[in-house]
């Protein structure tokens, strides 16, 4: 709106140690009934679209008549220009103010009286979120309790954006005073669910995101979970692609990286749970990059896609925005705070995107994260109910080769040898492996197609090969890229730029050995480099 040091943790170490020297195990149950016993029971799914406090005209969020716009996100709370420690509705409306001036205070307590209820965001774009400028730590942790107590919120969301997010002494600040205020009110038989609110693009978090989920994990804060902007993507989408799609690549890529994080920080969760502490807040209507349109279609996809993968969160920018533009608006491609500039006839994103999220906040944030340990033995696929071969470190895999590891269907990248698949690498482009998906009951092995000994000569290191020649070697086919002779396909796992050789495909291998039921490239593996 810091990276931490790549590791394995100790038990997947320990299973790969076991896998490949061949320890085999039996009698597994299916992928679905494994997670389904080694997921924590978690609240409801909830929604509560964010509301624009300050801006013009006020938006009645006290009104509210349907379900899905009785529990909202108001934003934002943000330092005071003279008084960093101060909090403020957008540096417009100190509290005292805005009950004055917004009535905010009697609008909220008529939305709590109808049965709604308010989370409070802190930060956005545009201004100093209170940690930024607020150095006193004290001071700091004063401020956030005070919004809190004010508004009676169990909830607290950190939208962190721009210079907020990339000044890392303000996160570490941010982290030790939230952790302080959590661990007090949690003392006092009080609740404090803490959301990150994150950009994010299609490849997941930034950077800057990692570190900040990071460090509050360091400082110990037990975060309900991080809710990604699905938003804005810019060049991280594909052509064609679109904002529902996006959007769930997105939340993937974030899935994987957050499993990642809770395992640097020494804490195991299973993929179900780690989907709980994820949300999602699309920009509905027309985007600030004008390309870039979340139509209501993208809203089913979206929804669809959270409610099967048990998403623990949804909300979206605005309930301001939530209605056609009027005909005096004449161009749409603008953002407006008060329309989505898009034609939504009787249709509400808002009720859209919360179908199926019947939770409320303030259930979710008695929710206290709880460590699950994996049995390694659960771990461990069985060839008979893998539809792909497992996974082996000495085995030598070409782009789109799919195999299987820990229950998952992974698809290779590229040529790889050696790299783990579930290495918990933070960037997808760090690993040659890309996910597909869990390997489903009932399942058996696919045949995987090879080359027939003899297509093609073995590699001699005294021919002279042109251009378009192709060869095996240690029973890989490989083919040239310009003359040589004496290169050694052999380099292509240390320097594949600079080898005249480039292995096959999975899906150049299957147009070989049976042209009729080739399959075109998969769209989860990159191109092949040019011939």
């Amino acid at each position: 709106m810091s990276s931490a040091t790549h590791r394995l943790s100790f038990w997947r170490l320990i299973i790969a140690l076991i896998l490949a020297v061949g320890v085999a195990a039996g009698g597994l149950f299916g992928y679905q009934a494994w997670a389904s016993t080694q997921a924590a029971p978690a609240p409801d799914p909830w929604f509560a679209a964010y509301v624009d406090v300050t801006a013009t005209p006020s938006y009645e969020f006290e009104s509210a008549t349907k379900e899905s716009g009785q529990e909202v996100m108001l934003s934002f709370i943000v330092a005071a220009t003279d008084d960093a420690c101060t909090p403020t509705w957008g540096t417009a409306y100190t509290m005292d103010e805005a009950a004055v001036s917004l009535d905010l205070d009697r609008r909220i307590a008529r939305l709590q009286q109808q049965g709604g209820d308010v989370g409070v965001s802190f930060g956005g774009l545009l201004n100093d979120e209170l940690a930024t400028g607020c150095t006193d730590h004290d001071a700091l942790v004063a401020a956030y309790s005070s919004v809190l107590d004010r508004y009676a919120s169990t909830t607290i969301d950190l939208d962190i954006e721009g210079e907020n997010l990339s000044d890392t002494a303000a996160g570490e600040r941010r982290a030790a005073a939230i952790a302080s205020l959590q661990e007090s009110r949690r003392a006092a038989g009080d609740d404090l669910a803490v959301w990150l609110t994150l950009p994010a693009a299609t490849f997941g978090l930034t950077e800057d995101g990692t570190t900040a989920v990071a460090q509050m994990l360091d400082a110990g804060v037990d975060i309900s979970g991080v809710n990604i902007m699905t938003m804005n993507f810019g060049e991280s989408m594909d052509a064609g692609e679109t904002s529902g799609d996006a959007s769930i690549r997105a939340l993937q890529e974030t899935h994987r990286q957050l499993g990642v994080l809770y395992d640097q920080a020494g804490i195991e969760l299973t993929d179900a749970t780690l989907w709980t502490k994820l949300g999602a807040t699309p920009m509905i209507g027309q985007n600030d990059n004008e390309a870039e349109v979340f139509t209501m279609d993208d809203a089913t996809t979206l929804n669809e896609f959270a409610l099967e993968q048990g998403l623990g969160r949804m909300s979206m920018w605005s309930l301001n925005r939530d209605t056609t533009c009027g005909p005096n608006y004449a161009d749409v491609t603008r953002v407006s705070d008060s329309c989505s500039g898009v034609a939504q006839g009787d249709l509400f994103f808002a009720d859209v995107l919360a179908d199926g999220f019947d939770g409320h906040v303030a259930t979710s944030a008695k929710t206290i994260t709880t460590e699950e340990p994996t049995d390694p033995s659960d771990l461990v696929d069985d060839p008979a109910t893998s539809p792909y071969a497992i996974w082996t470190e000495d085995a030598t895999y070409l782009e789109g080769t799919k195999i299987v590891w820990h229950h998952n269907v992974y698809q290779a990248k590229w040529w790889t040898r050696g790299d783990l698949p579930d290495n918990p690498v933070l960037n997808s482009w760090e690993t040659p492996w890309t996910l597909v998906g869990p390997v489903l009951e009932g399942e058996t092995p696919v045949e995987v197609p090879t080359v027939p000994a003899g297509t093609y000569p073995a590699w001699d290191g005294t021919s002279v090969y042109e251009e378009g020649d192709r060869i095996l070697f240690d029973g890989v086919p490989y083919e040239s890229k310009w003359w040589n002779q004496g290169d050694s396909p052999a380099a292509f796992s240390s320097d594949p730029d600079g080898t005249p050789w480039i292995p096959l495909t999975t899906e150049e291998i299957r147009a070989i050995t049976d042209p009729d039921a080739a399959e075109p490239a998969s769209a989860l593996a990159p191109a092949s480099t040019e011939r």
